[in-house]
């Protein structure tokens, strides 16, 4: 390297270090507690060997008890916010070298938001502490707290913190300031959940689900609206409780030769929803929910050329344009 160049090298090394700097500090502020009451007692804490939210709602405990803490008759997990408690019975696993390995899975959910399936623990929103009590076979009782868990700052094909599912609700493990785990649960907003589109020969049809809704069903209609020009043409959804499906409105949405996209909301009153595939993991959802082009046969007689997709943003989008010189459809032939 010329000698000339070295001062601009050095430069760029210390400008990349302080910003590796700036972005580790906002990461651990983005999962990091601001401090709660007005002073930290220490307390004794578990290493956890796994905890995690997978799945947006299966919460998945293991710690590790040194032989230290003696002989452990049973043992339970707790989560505590204010002046409610919920216990979970931990599974005791003895390890070889005398110390014991603690377990627990269960399913989460939002109190105010009821899911099917199994029922699990029901949690308001707002921030629990999880606690470890170890009772002893001499009958004597010890409360610990659970470090928190790494913080992840790897990129990957799914996102660290994923949403419920079924219901939208948010289960995020945090870490208090003095260093230990937190569960913070929030609840789902009003959105427009995509489920999944039907590719046909004459017509896409969508399938979703509005999630907290704020107005009876009857009160929303299905929207295109064209890019560029505002352009909207409106269609009446089908309901099934709070599922919806409808068969976008192409004939409306092709005009003239040229190609136009469009993008597909919910409308009630001055509320507007765009329809997106938000309760994933997904990192990067159009580079996985991948869509051919398809060319579709309207009831007219006209064909269109239509690619209904995914966006960068989860979000479903439609592009469309009728074919020149299309034949007017077929003809009797005596």
């Amino acid at each position: 390297m010329s000698d000339s160049l070295l001062p601009y090298a050095v430069g760029a090394a210390k400008r990349a270090r302080r910003v590796a700097v700036r972005m580790r500090r906002r990461v651990q502020r983005m999962h990091t507690v601001p401090a709660i009451g007005s002073g930290i007692r220490p307390r004794p804490t578990l290493r956890p060997v796994h905890l995690s939210v997978l799945g947006g709602r299966t919460l998945n405990v293991a710690v590790h008890v040194p032989k230290s803490a003696g002989s452990i008759g049973s043992a339970h997990l707790e989560l505590v916010r204010g002046g409610r408690r919920h216990q979970l019975d931990l599974e005791r696993e003895a390890q070889g070298d005398g110390t014991c390995l603690l377990t627990a899975t269960t399913a989460l959910q939002h109190a105010d938001h009821p899911e099917s399936g199994p029922p699990g623990v029901q949690l308001a929103g707002g921030l629990w502490r999880l606690s470890v009590v170890l009772v002893g076979t001499d009958g004597r009782s010890l409360r610990t707290a659970i470090s928190a868990p790494p913080i992840p700052t790897k990129d990957g094909p799914t996102l660290p913190v994923s949403p419920s599912p079924l219901s939208g609700a948010q289960f995020r493990l945090m870490r208090s300031v003095d260093g230990c785990a937190i569960l913070k649960v929030r609840g789902p907003v009003q959105q427009a959940e995509l489920d999944s589109f039907d590719l046909r020969w004459d017509r896409i049809t969508v399938h979703g689900r509005l999630l907290a809704r704020q107005a009876p069903v009857e009160s929303y209609r299905a929207q295109a609206v064209r890019r560029g020009s505002g352009s909207v043409v409106t269609t009446r959804p089908e309901w099934n409780g709070d599922a919806f499906t409808f068969d976008l409105p192409l004939a409306a949405m092709a005009s003239g030769r040229r190609t136009h996209r469009w993008d597909v909301q919910l409308q009630e009153g001055r509320t507007r929803l765009k329809l997106a595939r938000r309760l994933t993991d997904v990192r990067q959802p159009n580079q996985v929910f991948r869509t051919p082009f398809r060319i579709i046969a309207l009831e007219n007689g006209s064909l269109l050329r239509v690619h209904a997709y995914i966006t960068s943003a989860g979000a479903l989008a439609v592009s469309c344009v009728a074919f020149e010189g299309a034949a007017e459809g077929a003809k009797e032939v005596a």
